[in-house]
C-alpha cells in the first residue's frame, strides 16, 4: 500500500513537472509563430492546436480500451512494434493521463491564448476599435467555434478510438519502436523487466 502511495506521488509530481515544461514550450513556440504571421494563416496555426490535442485524446482512449491479446502473437511472431504496443497497454493509465490531461488541457489553454492574438490581430488588420461591439462579436464567435471543434473533434476521435483501438495502438507502438530503434529513446520502459530487475536486487 505504501509503494503504491509512493510510485502515485512520484508520477503525480513527475507529470506535473512535464506538464510545466510542455506548457512552457507550447507557448513560447505559439505565440512566436503567430507574431509573425497574419490573421488568416494564425487561425490555421490555432486549428493545428485543437487537432493535436483531438489525436493524442484518441491515443489516450485507444490505450484504455485496447486488448493486449492480440498483440502478444504478433509479438511471438517479432512483428514490428508489437512489444512496444503491449507496452502501451499495460500502462494505459499513465499514457492516457498523458495524452488525455496533459497535452489535451495544455493544447485547450494553448488555442484559447493563440486565438486571443489572432483576434488582436485581425482587428488591427481590418482596423476595428478595442472593446467595440464588432470585437466583442468577433471574440465570442471564434472562442465558441473553437471550443464547438474541439468538443465536437474529440467525440468524434473518443468512438473511433474505441472502434479501431488495437489499429491505432499498433501504429503508436511502430511510431514507439523506430524511436528506440533509431534514436534510442525509450518513452516506455518494459514493466517486466523493471520487476526483474528489483526481484535480483532483492535476492543479492
Amino acid at each position: 500500500m505504501k509503494e503504491l502511495i509512493r510510485n502515485s506521488i512520484k508520477w503525480s509530481i513527475s507529470i506535473a513537472v512535464i506538464t510545466f515544461v510542455l506548457a512552457a514550450i507550447f507557448s513560447i513556440a505559439s505565440n512566436g509563430i503567430l507574431n509573425g504571421l497574419p490573421w488568416s494563416l494564425g487561425l490555421l496555426v490555432v486549428l493545428f492546436i485543437v487537432l493535436i490535442g483531438i489525436f493524442f485524446d484518441m491515443i489516450g482512449i485507444a490505450a484504455t480500451a485496447a486488448d493486449e491479446t492480440p498483440f502478444h502473437s504478433m509479438a511471438a511472431r517479432k512483428v514490428y512494434g508489437a512489444k512496444h504496443s503491449i507496452r502501451i497497454v499495460r500502462n494505459a493509465d499513465r499514457v492516457a493521463s498523458f495524452c488525455n490531461d496533459v497535452i489535451g488541457d495544455i493544447s485547450g489553454i494553448i488555442s484559447g491564448t493563440a486565438a486571443a492574438l489572432v483576434i488582436i490581430q485581425f482587428s488591427q488588420n481590418m482596423d476595428i476599435s478595442k472593446h467595440s461591439p464588432i470585437e466583442y462579436g468577433i471574440n465570442v464567435g471564434l472562442t465558441s467555434l473553437i471550443a464547438a471543434l474541439t468538443v465536437g473533434g474529440k467525440a468524434f476521435g473518443k468512438s473511433f478510438a474505441i472502434t479501431y483501438s488495437r489499429d491505432i495502438i499498433f501504429q503508436v507502438g511502430k511510431v514507439m519502436h523506430f524511436l528506440e530503434e533509431k534514436f534510442h529513446i525509450s518513452i516506455i520502459k518494459d514493466s517486466r523487466k523493471k520487476k526483474m530487475k528489483q526481484k535480483s536486487k532483492k535476492r543479492k
